[in-house]
């Protein structure tokens, strides 16, 4: 006996165990459950209202210039004008401002139908070289952008870099030319932990096929900030990166003009480019989902506010009444 309670796999008694401790079971009652979706629908509705305010402040100008960009000539064939290094690309843009933008201005680029998020596409790159010079051979993850045809590693490494944006922007108005600032548009936690201050460009872009920009041997990639906006892979198949900044005000009806160098090749699988200023204001750059959302779940929350009290008042009933349980009101027989 005293060898089976010995042996005994029974736990050991404890409150916690037994579910014994004190807890609140709150009873939803009619004047609870009503006051609950009037207190939501009341908050909700007034931030919905607020953050659809500040979304109507921002000021955008979205201009797509892919096909635009495109001599008539190759109108059918763009890839042969993209892909010849002897055709100038080169394409103006005029930019209406619709309101007065105050600075800070952010410039972005927008691609859609490029999908960053695919498997394979993402899994391509080696942040330990990025971050470490040692790790230069680290190589593994990164075909077929891993090593030069003479079995050199490649610095970055990987189709995420190899596939840099290379489209440049050039702004002026009234004949001035617009300074866009570059510094500060990556994550200071990218710049200063994922990519290293001692770990240089080598053998990149040196390959028979160019997938897009060329970076500076003499820069460390720490430094190099549209490599690391770029290296930031999105989620979903349209989104925009930050190109610069611009640190002047643009007046209302004033037109700007885009000098752009149109060598980024999306015809190849249907993408499209867009060139985007826009302001920004404490909820972000231009969103109205949030606003929809928060009035949305206030305005149900309201609806159903209301019937709870119209069935409360015109249909009351008394609460616990065992009458209404579905073995009283349908005996079996």
């Amino acid at each position: 006996m005293e060898q089976k309670n010995k042996n005994s796999k029974k736990p050991s008694y404890s409150r916690f165990s037994q579910q014994e401790l004190p807890a609140w079971k709150p009873i939803l009652t009619p004047g609870w459950v009503i006051a609950s979706f009037l207190t939501i629908g009341a908050l909700f509705i007034p931030i919905g209202l607020v953050a659809l305010s500040a979304s109507d402040t921002v000021v955008e100008i979205i201009d797509r210039y892919d096909e635009d960009c495109v001599p008539d000539a190759y109108s059918k064939n763009p890839e042969s004008f993209i892909q010849d290094p002897d055709i100038k690309k080169t394409c103006v843009r005029s930019l209406r401002v619709p309101k007065k933008m105050v600075a800070p201005i952010f410039v972005y680029y927008q691609l859609e139908n490029f999908y960053q998020n695919h498997r394979r596409f993402v899994k391509s790159r080696s942040d330990k070289q990025l971050r470490d010079p040692e790790a230069k051979n680290d190589t593994y993850n990164c075909f077929p952008e891993a090593r030069t045809a003479d079995n050199k590693p490649i610095v970055p490494c990987g189709l995420i870099a190899w596939s840099l944006f290379n489209d440049t922007y050039k702004l002026s108005t009234r004949g001035k030319p617009i300074t866009i600032d570059k510094k500060g548009i990556a994550w200071k936690s990218d710049t200063k932990v994922k990519f290293g201050s001692n770990v240089y460009p080598k053998d990149f872009q040196k390959g028979g096929l160019i997938g897009g920009a060329k970076l500076d041997e003499k820069v460390p990639l720490s430094e190099q900030e549209d490599l690391i906006v770029w290296m930031r892979t999105a989620a979903l198949p349209n989104f925009r990166k930050l190109y610069g900044k611009i640190d002047i005000d643009l007046e209302a009806h004033e037109t700007v003009k885009a000098e752009v160098e149109n060598n980024y090749n999306t015809y190849k699988f249907g993408g499209r480019k867009k060139l985007v200023l826009s302001t920004t204001t404490w909820i972000g750059g231009k969103n109205d989902f949030l606003g929809v959302a928060y009035i949305t779940v206030g305005g149900l929350c309201l609806f159903m506010a209301i019937n709870f009290i119209l069935l409360y008042v015109f249909r009351p009933r008394r609460l616990g009444d065992p009458s209404y349980l579905s073995w009283n009101r349908l005996p079996i027989a």
